[in-house]
C-alpha cells in the first residue's frame, strides 16, 4: 500500500534532505507521491530499497532496519500508537498478537499482504521468532520494528541475530522463513540495578528470576505495612474478608499468582453451548468432528454427520498451513481462518462467495480434541448480503455484529478520505504545471522587457521614464540587405536573420548588455541601461567583437560567402521608458541614439565604428583602437571617429563565452 511507500518517503527526507529523495526517485523512477490506500507494486518499493542503498553507501539490511525502526514511529505519528501499545502486556504477548492486528487492518487494507509472526519461549528467557512473508529479502525490517517496539513500550532493550534462514517447509503459502534470536535485558532505574546486582538472583538474567525477586519484596513490603504478629489472611475468614485481604496485601492490586476455580461439571447442556455459541467446531486428531454450533450446521449441512472429516468442507486460509492436527498445534496461538469449500456447498451457496470464519484453537487434553472458537469473517453489510445472511444470524454476545457495522462506517470514510487524497494529489500536480507555466510566460516577459520593468508592469503600476546620464548603444546591420532580400525567397531571408540573432542573442548574456529591439537586419543594443553599471562601454566593446567574430558563421543565401556587418557604436545620456500598453516596448530616446545609429550607417563593413565618446571610455582599458579621423556626418557635421581592432587581454573564446 502507498502507506509504506510514503514511510519510506518521509524517511529519506526526514533523515537525509529532500534533494535525496528527489534524486533517489529519479534513479529509482517512481511518482513523487502515493495514494495511502492505494495499492502499488512490490518491486517499487524494492527498487526505492535499492537505490537508497547504492546512493547513502549503506548496505541493504542496514537500510531495511533503519526504515523498520522509523516504520513504527511512523505508525505511532499515524494514529496507530494506542492500537500498537494495547496489543500486549510483555513483548511475548505483543509479538503474538502481531497477526490479530493484521487480520483486524485487512478490514480496512483488503488487499494487504501482510508477513506472520510465531514466537517460542526459552527456558532461558530468551524466545525465538518465527518470521514468514510471501516477499523475499525483507527479513531485516523485523529487527528495527520489534526492537523500537521493546524499547518504547516495555522499556527492554533486545538484540535479535538470525539463526535460521530458508525455503518455506511447514507452510503452504509463504515463501520466507526466517528464525530470529531474540534475547532481552530490562533496562532498569540506577536505585533497581544498584539494588538488584548486589543480590544472587541478579547473577541469573532470566526474567522469571528477576520477577520473582521483585515479587518477594512486594510481599515483605506488604507484611511490614500489615504490622507485627497479625496474620495477612486468617484460615477462618469469611470470603470477601479473604479477597480483601488479598487486595490488601497488594495495595489496592491483586496479587500477580492468580488460580482460577472451576466447577466439578460443567453446568451447561450441550444444546444451549451449541446455541449459545452458534459458530464453534470441536474435532479429534483425525479431523472428526464432534460437535458444531448450531448456525455452522444450518450453513454447512453435512457437520450435521457427527464423524465427518473437517478438511472435506473446510480449507486454512490462514495461517497457510497443511490441514493436520499437528500443523494446527505449531500455530495454535495464531488466528486461524477457516474457508468452506464450494464443491460440498449446497446447491443455494454455489453462485454465492464462499463463507469464511475467523477465531481460535484450543487444545483441550483430557478430550484429546481441538475446539475452534470461530465467527464469520464479514467486512462490511454488503459482504454479509452476498452470502444471503443477517444480522440475526451472528450470537448478539459476537462483537462481529459491531464490527460490521463500525466498519461500514470506517470504509465509508476511508473511500471520503481517499478522494480528498486524489483531489490534493491532483491539486499538487495542477500547481506544479502552473508553476512551470508561469516560469515560462516570466521568462518571455523578461525576454521582451527589462526584470523590474516587468515585475512593476505585473503589479499593475506606472513605469516612470528614467534619466541615464551616461550609457553605451550599439547598431549593427547587414551590409547589402536590401539586395540581398530581392535574389532570394523570403524564408531564406528569415532563416539566415534567425541564425544571426540566435548568436547575437547569447552574446547578450555573454556580456550582460540589454537587447532593446531587431527592426529588420537592424540590430540595437545598449550597455548601463537598465541597470546603471561603470564598465558599460567596455561590455558593449566586447559584444561588438564578438557580432564579428560571430557573422564569419552566417552564410549569405545568395553568394554562399560568410555576411557582412556595419557596427556603431556611441556613448552619451539617454532617457528609457515604457511606450505604449498593447504590446509595451522599453525604449531609448535622445540624441545618444541618433548619434549610435550615425555610426552605424557611415560606417565600414566588418568594422566597429566608433564616436570620440565612446573612444574616450576605452582609451585606457586594454583595447586596440585606430583613428579614422574627422567624417562628415547627416545631421551633425564634421566628426572626429575611431575603429575598434581587438580586444588586447581577451581571447576569442573569452569574447564568445566559450569553455
Amino acid at each position: 500500500y502507498g502507506f509504506i511507500n510514503t514511510c519510506l518517503k518521509s524517511l529519506v527526507v526526514e533523515k537525509y534532505g529532500e534533494e535525496t529523495w528527489e534524486k533517489l526517485r529519479l534513479q529509482a523512477g517512481v511518482e513523487d507521491s502515493f495514494l495511502t490506500y492505494e495499492v502499488y507494486k512490490d518491486e517499487i518499493t524494492m527498487q526505492l530499497i535499492d537505490k537508497a542503498s547504492k546512493i547513502l553507501g549503506v548496505p541493504a539490511d542496514m537500510v531495511l532496519r533503519q526504515f523498520g525502526e522509523y516504520f513504527f514511529e511512523f505508525c505511532k505519528r499515524s494514529g496507530y500508537d494506542h492500537m500498537l501499545r494495547t496489543l500486549g502486556g510483555n513483548l511475548h504477548e505483543f509479538i503474538e498478537n502481531l497477526d490479530a492486528l493484521h487480520s483486524y487492518l485487512s478490514l480496512s487494507y483488503q488487499e494487504m499482504n501482510a508477513p506472520s509472526f510465531r514466537v517460542e519461549k526459552n527456558g532461558d528467557g530468551s524466545m525465538h521468532l518465527h518470521y514468514y512473508s510471501d516477499r523475499r529479502g525483507l527479513g531485516h525490517i523485523v529487527p528495527g520494528i520489534i526492537g523500537a517496539a521493546a524499547l518504547d513500550f516495555f522499556n527492554i532493550d533486545i538484540s535479535m541475530e538470525i539463526v535460521n534462514q530458508a525455503e518455506e517447509e511447514e507452510r503452504t503459502g509463504k515463501k520466507e522463513h526466517i528464525v530470529f534470536l531474540v534475547t532481552q535485558n530490562p533496562v532498569f532505574s540506577y536505585k533497581e540495578r544498584k539494588k538488584l546486582s548486589s543480590s544472587p538472583q541478579y547473577l541469573a538474567s532470566s526474567e522469571k528470576q528477576i520477577e520473582n525477586q521483585l515479587n518477594k519484596e512486594v510481599l515483605e513490603r506488604a507484611y511490614t505495612v500489615r504490622g507485627r504478629g497479625s496474620p495477612v489472611c486468617p484460615v477462618k475468614k469469611s470470603h470477601w474478608k479473604k479477597i480483601r485481604g488479598m487486595i490488601a496485601l497488594g495495595r489496592g492490586k491483586l496479587l500477580r499468582g492468580f488460580d482460577p476455580v472451576y466447577p466439578k461439571s460443567l453446568w451447561i447442556d450441550p444444546k444451549t453451548f451449541c446455541n449459545g455459541l452458534p459458530f464453534h467446531m470441536v474435532f479429534d486428531k483425525e479431523l472428526r468432528v464432534k460437535q458444531a454450533g448450531v448456525s455452522i450446521q444450518k450453513i454447512v449441512p453435512g457437520l450435521q454427520t457427527m464423524g465427518i472429516c473437517l478438511d472435506h468442507y473446510f480449507n486454512i486460509t490462514h495461517p497457510e498451513v497443511p490441514f493436520t492436527i499437528s500443523s494446527i498445534q505449531k500455530f495454535i496461538n495464531s488466528q486461524f481462518v477457516f474457508q468452506t469449500r464450494r464443491e460440498v456447498m449446497p446447491e443455494s451457496w454455489k453462485q454465492r462467495p464462499m463463507l469464511e470464519l475467523r477465531g481460535q484453537m484450543i487444545w483441550m487434553e483430557p478430550m484429546q480434541c481441538m475446539l475452534y472458537l470461530c465467527s464469520p469473517l464479514l467486512r462490511t453489510l454488503h459482504e454479509l448480503e452476498e452470502r444471503q445472511m443477517h444480522i440475526a444470524d451472528i450470537a448478539p454476545h459476537d462483537v462481529t455484529r459491531d464490527l460490521i457495522l463500525l466498519n461500514q462506517q470506517r470504509l465509508a470514510e476511508m473511500e471520503l478520505s481517499n478522494q480528498l487524497e486524489r483531489k490534493k494529489e491532483e491539486l499538487r500536480i495542477l500547481s506544479k504545471h502552473l508553476e512551470e507555466e508561469k516560469e515560462k510566460t516570466e521568462a518571455l516577459l523578461y525576454a521582451m522587457l527589462p526584470q523590474h520593468v516587468a515585475n512593476q508592469l505585473k503589479e499593475g503600476k506606472r513605469v516612470e521614464a528614467g534619466e541615464f546620464k551616461e550609457c553605451t548603444i550599439l547598431f549593427s546591420d547587414v551590409v547589402t540587405f536590401t539586395s540581398i532580400c530581392a535574389q532570394c525567397e523570403p524564408i531564406q531571408i528569415v532563416l539566415m536573420l534567425n541564425s544571426m540573432y540566435l548568436l547575437f542573442d547569447r552574446l547578450t548574456t555573454v556580456h550582460d548588455v540589454y537587447k532593446v529591439e531587431t527592426i529588420g537586419d537592424a540590430y540595437m543594443v545598449v550597455g548601463g541601461v537598465p541597470v546603471p553599471v561603470p564598465s558599460h562601454a567596455e561590455r558593449v566593446a566586447n559584444f561588438a567583437l564578438g557580432m564579428i567574430i560571430a557573422t564569419k558563421g552566417v552564410k549569405n543565401p545568395v553568394s554562399g560567402n560568410p555576411i557582412q556587418i556595419r557596427v556603431g557604436i556611441h556613448t552619451g545620456p539617454v532617457l528609457a521608458g515604457v511606450v505604449g500598453e498593447k504590446m509595451p516596448r522599453y525604449c531609448l530616446f535622445g540624441d545618444t541614439v541618433n548619434i549610435a545609429s550615425r555610426m552605424e550607417s557611415h560606417g565600414v563593413p566588418s568594422k566597429i565604428h566608433l564616436s570620440s565618446s565612446t573612444y574616450q571610455c576605452l582609451r585606457y582599458k586594454n583595447f586596440e583602437m585606430t583613428e579614422r579621423g574627422e567624417i562628415e556626418v547627416k545631421g551633425k557635421g564634421k566628426m572626429h571617429t575611431y575603429f575598434l581592432v581587438r580586444n588586447n587581454t581577451a581571447t576569442e573564446n573569452e569574447i564568445m563565452g566559450r569553455p
